[in-house]
């Protein structure tokens, strides 16, 4: 297929986040869309939720906020409309709720007979702030255990 075509096929690129608090998240949201805007929540039928303020102080989500970003809202940044980035907010290692709830979720969106519904990424984001980070359980059991179902988690 000639790449040209592909956006006109799935409409915007959708992208799961994952990770935990502080993982660096919220800045590469910002720079692969270019911009320094916060993001426009909508939910799952394309209604306006609100928008969510991240600051150089508090660049996560608060517990409040957290509530807005149910993994099935769609998170828009309006300079840059051509993704739609879902959060996995408070997914942490260990988790069973947390964790449960985002294999729920691609376990979902891959059955999605429309491939513009579907996720064409995740991002797991894992902090490399320190010298020998080990990885810890909740992300062996991720990429070992949630699968799309087709081919599986490419891991980079």
């Amino acid at each position: 297929m000639d790449p040209s075509q592909i956006r006109n096929i799935i409409g915007r690129f959708r992208i799961l986040m994952i990770g935990r608090a502080n993982a660096g998240k919220t800045t590469i949201l910002q720079r692969v869309c270019d911009t320094r805007e916060n993001p426009e929540i909508y939910n799952s039928a394309g209604k306006k939720r609100g928008v969510v303020y991240f600051s150089k102080w508090q660049p996560e989500l608060t517990h409040s906020q957290c509530g807005l970003h149910n993994i099935e809202n769609e998170m828009v940044f309006k300079s840059n409309p051509g993704f739609i980035f879902h959060d996995s907010c408070r997914f942490k290692a260990g988790g069973e709720s947390e964790f449960n709830k985002v294999k729920v979720f691609i376990a979902s969106r891959s059955k999605e007979s429309k491939l513009r519904n579907q996720l064409h990424a995740i991002w797991y984001c894992i902090p490399m702030d320190e010298v020998c980070r080990p990885v810890t359980k909740g992300e062996i059991k991720f990429f070992s255990q949630c699968d799309t179902g087709r081919r599986g988690l490419t891991r980079h």
